[in-house]
């Protein structure tokens, strides 16, 4: 998931982050003003078998690009969280910690945060044996031993390097995942 915000001059950003280092509820207030106020938002998604087949860090750059290109209104200039992307039609500039610092990337990060975990809250509602309603996709200890235990499903990425174990030695990752379950399961009660 990737988003790409133009906030107007006059956005009132004060309290606007890094969407991680808001609370969910901060997010979603953000999320709904962003929507609101921007000039205007794009959202991309790339599908799991997508990303398998280009590989995640291609697949980020594809996306990011993307999102960009969706904007209704062409940009002056575009702020990147962390990394260089090539092959953007307007000038750029990627900026370290960019989410933390940068309005418009907090708001593009907040967007795509919310947007990926309603979708994930969708999925869990198709596929909730996953528990995707808490760990949002995020290989936990709990969503390993979730796939040890019933296998993966349609959205799983097959190259995360997880899904490679299990692919490989099935019993292997079912030892191992079930094994860090107890452990936090040990660590909660202690």
């Amino acid at each position: 998931m990737a988003a790409a915000v133009i906030l107007p001059e006059s956005f009132d950003i004060k309290g606007l982050t890094d969407s991680k280092l808001l609370t969910a509820r901060e997010r979603d207030q953000w999320f709904d003003r962003i929507r609101d106020g921007a000039v205007c938002v794009s959202v991309v998604k790339a599908l799991p078998r997508r990303i398998d087949h280009r590989g995640l860090h291609v697949s980020n750059l594809a996306l990011l690009r993307a999102a960009v290109k969706g904007l209704e209104t062409r940009p002056d200039f575009v702020l990147w969280d962390g990394f260089h992307l090539g092959r953007v039609a307007v000038p750029n500039l990627a900026i370290k910690k960019g989410d933390v610092v940068t309005a418009s990337v907090a708001a593009a990060s907040v967007i795509a945060k919310v947007t990926r975990d309603r979708m994930m809250d969708r999925y869990h509602r198709r596929f909730p044996q996953y528990g995707f309603d808490h760990h949002r996709g995020y290989g936990t200890p709990a969503h390993r031993a979730a796939i040890a235990e019933h296998g993966p499903c349609p959205i799983h990425r097959m190259s995360f390097k997880g899904m490679t174990l299990y692919l490989e030695d099935r019993a292997t990752y079912e030892r191992l995942y079930r094994k860090a379950v107890a452990e936090e399961a040990e660590g909660a009660v202690t």
